[in-house]
């Protein structure tokens, strides 16, 4: 996906930024991606709403919590980016201060508090979608954060350091953090508080799972191709032919979430309104302050969508399973973080458009160059 002052380039849009290949039309599936998108939604909201027993079936394939059928989709969605992800150059940007301090502030300081903030403004009467979209905000996104920076043509060896960092204070951080923000803080400002019951090992496996298999799966792609047909064939023969396979991933995965919800969600339609409110401006200030921060502090267009990107998203699969394994599938909590899916789809495949958009007008470059030039001043540095 990608665009040239305001509409669709010349040019081979997710699996190729930056790639000396992109020149290129448009495959059907890149062309319409935000079409692909919709109907995936529609036909997952269709299915669970009026195809009997599906929710269910899809509820009782979880192992450890985990949705089987959905880890899946996800793991075939990360494993052509993190296949692209160059590991010989990731320690330049371990040396990046700027990039971790920055990522790290946004992602555990201010990202969980924005969404107390949010929740207690527009949620004040309705206690359990406003625990629930709280417990969104804790989840930072390790999953398709890697597709939104691809299709952006962001840095992907700092989307891999900067996923990989937030998954390991995921591990550590989300049940300290539910403690302080559902229970400590609302009692410091005299709110209603609502506890939160989640072990580390469950939170450990999620990441596991959709970071950690995927992640060893991409690194071992590159080390075991490189090392048989050279660099040159690994990037510009292997890697166009897995290239599709993370957004027929994505689609497959957004069609199996949606679907696992779909009653509820459209038999609910003034309570998704209400939790898509807070949401809708979540998404919109956190990308913002990315964005503005990586621009601010110089980190280029590349490190900086990348930056806006990890964000903005959050880890929807961990923050529905703690809902539900703590509240009950049926629960308003469940519901907020079923929700939550829902409205950061479409609202960051549209800013994938707008961070395009910036690249040229603001950050006066071409993004795709922007790419490219990134991973040069990797080789350089390392």
């Amino acid at each position: 996906m990608s665009i040239q002052g305001g509409g669709p380039a010349e040019v081979e849009g997710s699996a190729v930024c930056g790639d000396t290949t992109a020149r290129r039309h448009l495959s059907t599936l890149d062309r319409w991606l935000p079409l692909w998108i919709a109907l995936a939604m529609l036909a997952g909201l269709l299915l669970g709403r009026f195809v009997p027993g599906v929710s269910e079936v899809l509820a009782r394939l979880e192992i450890g919590g985990i949705s089987a059928p959905i880890a899946l989709g996800l793991l075939v969605m990360m494993y052509p980016v993190l296949a692209k992800v160059r590991y010989d150059r990731v320690a330049a940007v371990t040396g990046d201060k700027k990039l971790l301090v920055s990522s790290l502030v946004l992602n555990w300081l201010v990202g969980p508090a924005l969404m107390f903030a949010l929740a207690w403004i527009f949620l004040p009467e309705l206690p359990e979608y406003r625990t629930g979209l709280i417990i969104v905000g804790l989840a930072r996104c390790i999953a398709m954060v890697v597709i939104w920076n691809d299709l952006a043509c962001g840095d992907r060896e700092a989307a891999a350091v900067l996923v990989a960092i937030n998954s390991v204070f995921q591990v550590f951080a989300f049940s300290l953090l539910g403690w302080f923000y559902l229970t400590v803080l609302p009692g410091w400002l005299g709110l209603g508080s609502q506890g939160l019951n989640v072990s580390v090992w469950q939170i450990a496996l999620n990441v596991l799972v959709f970071l950690g298999v995927p992640l060893v799966a991409g690194f071992a792609s590159r080390l075991i191709g490189e090392r048989a047909k050279g660099r040159e064939w690994y990037e510009e023969k292997f890697l166009p032919q897995i290239g599709p396979w993370a957004l027929c991933g994505l689609l497959f995965t957004i069609t199996l979430l949606f679907a696992l919800q779909g009653h509820q969600v459209t038999s609910r339609p003034w309570d998704v309104a209400r939790v898509a409110l807070p949401l809708l401006a979540y998404f919109a200030i956190m990308w913002s302050l990315g964005i503005g921060v990586g621009r601010a502090v110089g980190l280029g267009y590349a490190r900086s969508s990348t930056l806006a990107f990890t964000a903005a998203g959050n880890n929807f699969e961990l923050a529905i399973a703690v809902a539900i394994a703590t509240f009950g599938a049926t629960s308003g909590q469940a519901l907020a973080g079923v929700v939550g899916p829902l409205i950061e789809v479409p609202v960051l495949v549209g800013l994938v458009y707008v961070s395009l958009w910036a690249a040229r007008h603001w950050f006066r470059t071409d993004p795709f160059a922007s790419a490219t030039s990134a991973r040069a001043t990797s080789e350089i540095l390392a």
